[in-house]
């Protein structure tokens, strides 16, 4: 666990960060593509709750839960309150999401400033174990953390593989960059068996129709 005058040292960065006009929105921009308009989506591991501010002017249900005040009391005064609760990932139940107001089931999950590395390869495959419990069928679950740290990809996929999810896409960014060995960071996006809802809006909808042969 960070001590707690790092985790207040790096709220303090992050403020400044958000101050200086520094882009804490892309992981945002990514997990929106890939979600249907008005998904339940969570933010494990929240931080100062950017993404999740983001997420909600786009149009979404967002959520973030973090075990550490420091940053949630940033998030509170830059954000709305509301959308945070200080939560631990092992504390993740349908149970106690529903004892602190907020949705049981999600259309996404997203786990996107390196809380892998602060987990154990048990803790790690519980959480994986609890994100399955709480996305619908089809759901998905976004991770981004460095390649090399505790928790990184190879961590991941044996964690996902004892929680039933499958790994669908993995990137080197945020931008859709091709990953391979020399991959510093790692974007991966894993799914639970299953159809998602059928989307709304423009998908399909330009495909041509030729006259049968």
């Amino acid at each position: 666990m960070i001590p707690s005058a790092d985790l207040d040292a790096y709220a303090q960065k992050m403020r400044r960060f958000m101050e200086n006009g520094i882009d804490l929105e892309v992981d945002a921009r990514f997990i929106d593509m890939l979600a249907a308009r008005k998904s339940r989506i969570l933010d494990i591991g929240c931080g100062i709750g950017s993404a999740v501010s983001a997420l909600r002017h786009s149009g979404h249900q967002a959520y973030g839960i973090d075990p550490a005040s420091a940053v949630l009391d940033v998030a509170a005064d830059i954000f709305d309150a509301v959308w945070y609760r200080q939560l631990a990932v092992e504390e993740l139940t349908g149970d106690r999401l529903s004892r602190e107001g907020l949705p049981t089931r999600y259309e996404v999950v997203s786990m996107c400033g390196n809380v892998p590395a602060f987990l154990s390869a048990e803790a790690l495959q519980d959480a994986f174990g609890r994100v399955n419990g709480l996305l619908i069928e089809g759901g998905l679950f976004v991770v981004g953390t460095t390649v090399e740290a505790r928790g990184g990809p190879k961590s991941q996929d044996t964690a996902a593989g004892f929680a039933g999810l499958t790994l669908l896409h993995r990137f080197s960014d945020w931008h859709l960059g091709a990953f391979d060995k020399d991959s510093g960071w790692s974007v991966s996006v894993y799914a639970k068996p299953g159809a998602l809802h059928p989307r709304t809006g423009p998908d399909g909808i330009f495909i041509l129709e030729y006259p049968a042969k």
